[in-house]
């Protein structure tokens, strides 16, 4: 089941990130449409996806054109999660002509990003459900565009780790090398003194084999992130972890290899590539479409 979706629509950093980007494209104005179209004209026009999708990002969309016309008549034809096929209309859109395209490459470009990234998730998210595996996403995010892009996923039916640095503890190699160099008592005493600092916080811990797995449950963590584990030794961690915390599986995982992971009995695998290497969704603004 999908996780509900936040409302896009009344989140602060919709508006400014928006603004922003609409200041970037647009710097002093549409020279080209100010150049060839009359300041009052007007048209209807119509954003088609250009091959089968996951839609994701169409607040985001009606929010660039509310940016810069909130005169303009724009309604959404679809809803994020939804799938999509070919030529279908998803958002249309009437009123002047260069309000319309000096929005359009904005809107579609958080279109298409976040569309890819539903996309890609729901390809994932797929393969391992008859598992009863969640896909998780990390912090391998494009600055500034996290919480869309956390969202996006969200919309291709997976689910979020960590937001960000405050609210998990997650103990990763270098946190272990450091913690060894300043002597501390292991696996086992790392993951006791994070939960004496943030008792209110899920407490995960990275490991890289069963030896290390043994020690780290000592502590009972929350959850154990195995780390480039093959499916076997996933399968034996498995076995020796026996329902004292939940397993994360991370470290390479494709489409061609989630079955494999999923099926060796973890809660969850996180994949980096779901926000740093979804390809972009096809979308088109086209005049004359939804008129």
């Amino acid at each position: 089941m999908m996780t509900p979706l936040p409302d896009l629509a009344c989140d602060p950093r919709l508006a400014e990130l928006v603004r922003r980007a609409l200041e970037e494209d647009l710097g002093a104005g549409d020279c080209t449409s100010e150049a060839l179209i009359g300041a009052e004209e007007s048209a209807g026009a119509a954003i088609l996806s250009r091959g089968s999708c996951v839609v994701a990002g169409l607040p985001v969309a009606a929010e660039v054109f509310r940016q810069v016309d909130a005169g303009l008549d724009c309604r959404v034809k679809a809803r994020d999660g939804d799938p999509v096929e070919r030529d279908q209309e998803v958002l249309v859109l009437w009123g002047r002509a260069r309000s319309i395209l000096a929005a359009e490459r904005v809107a579609l470009n958080f279109l298409q990003r976040l569309s890819g990234i539903a996309t890609l998730t729901r390809q994932f998210a797929r393969k391992a459900a008859p598992y009863g595996v969640q896909i998780l996403d990390t912090r391998k995010t494009t600055p500034t565009l996290r919480f869309l892009e956390k969202y996006a996923v969200l919309c291709g039916g997976g689910a979020n780790h960590r937001i960000g640095l405050y609210d998990r503890v997650l103990i990763k190699d270098n946190h272990r090398a450091a913690w060894s160099r300043r002597g501390g008592n292991g696996l086992a005493g790392a993951v006791e003194e994070a939960r004496r600092r943030f008792p209110g916080l899920v407490i995960e811990i990275e490991v890289e084999n069963e030896d290390e797995l043994r020690e780290a449950l000592a502590a009972r963590p929350d959850w154990i992130l195995l780390d480039n584990m093959k499916p076997g030794r996933l399968a034996r961690c498995v076995t020796l972890a026996k329902g004292l915390c939940k397993l994360e599986a991370s470290g390479g995982i494709t489409l061609k290899t989630v079955e494999a992971v999923a099926r060796t009995g973890v809660d969850a695998l996180s994949v980096g590539a779901l926000t740093h290497s979804a390809p972009a969704a096809d979308f088109s603004l086209e005049f004359g479409a939804g008129a």
